[in-house]
């Protein structure tokens, strides 16, 4: 896969999973001797090489080819969550097929101490460079798991005491009304459309943020970010 973006790029390196990379020339000193600092190969080409291989000039002036992304499993989030010591925190994405809200959910759940991603097959984006660009790296870091059927998944989750709360702008408690210190799926739908029926209908509770302006509805990845950071910071 080839990646880029700085932060992307950066974190790879950091990960140990990029051995040459393609930068353009004239690019600032600075950025270049961060990326010296790296035991990698850097080969310098023309800017419009750079637009050309990554199909935008969104790139920031850096190429890497690295391995493509794997999903993960769930049990790699639990595990990360055991091995943290923490109350299990999954964020449920149901129909997010945009690949920028998908890495910015990935990164604002990394960030603020999620343990891990899960999306249903058929109805996400696929792991691909623009996801990771978005996700600014934390997908280096985050497990990313798939499901065949969220509705299922979600049944197992709550067969294992796992409390699951879907985001509803509609719903009649809003967030600061139910307990977060608990092992928890927060359910993440579809931008416009929401989470589908099924998924509505098997969730434990349905949350709202509360909003005051005119606009009544949030972006799904802000919403995400708005749910985990407040889910960190209720539990005890």
């Amino acid at each position: 896969m080839l990646l880029y973006g700085r932060n992307p790029v950066l974190e790879a390196l950091r990960a140990g999973l990029v051995e040459e990379l393609t930068v353009a020339r004239g690019i600032e000193d600075a950025f270049l001797q961060e990326l010296k600092t790296f035991e990698v190969r850097v080969r310098f080409a023309p800017r419009q090489e750079l637009d050309q291989q990554a199909g935008t000039a969104d790139h920031q002036g850096v190429l890497a080819e690295v391995e493509d992304l794997k999903w993960s499993s769930l049990d790699d989030i639990m595990d990360r969550a055991e091995a943290k010591g923490e109350e299990l925190l999954i964020v449920l994405l149901d129909g997010i097929t945009d690949p920028r809200n998908f890495g910015a959910i990935i990164r604002s759940a990394e960030v603020l101490g999620a343990h891990g991603v899960v999306v249903e097959e058929r109805r996400s984006s696929p792991l691909n460079a623009t996801v990771a660009k978005a996700a600014a790296g934390a997908t280096s870091f985050l497990p990313v798991a798939q499901t065949k059927n969220m509705p299922r998944l979600i049944e197992q989750l709550k067969a294992d005491n796992i409390w699951v709360y879907g985001a509803a702008g509609e719903a009649a408690r809003p967030m600061k009304q139910l307990d977060y210190d608990r092992p928890l799926a927060l359910v993440i739908g579809a931008e416009g459309e929401g989470m589908r029926r099924l998924v509505r209908e098997k969730c434990d509770e349905l949350v709202s943020i509360p909003v005051k302006g005119q606009i009544q509805s949030l972006n799904a990845a802000v919403a995400a970010g708005i749910l985990i950071q407040h889910a960190v910071a209720s539990r005890k």
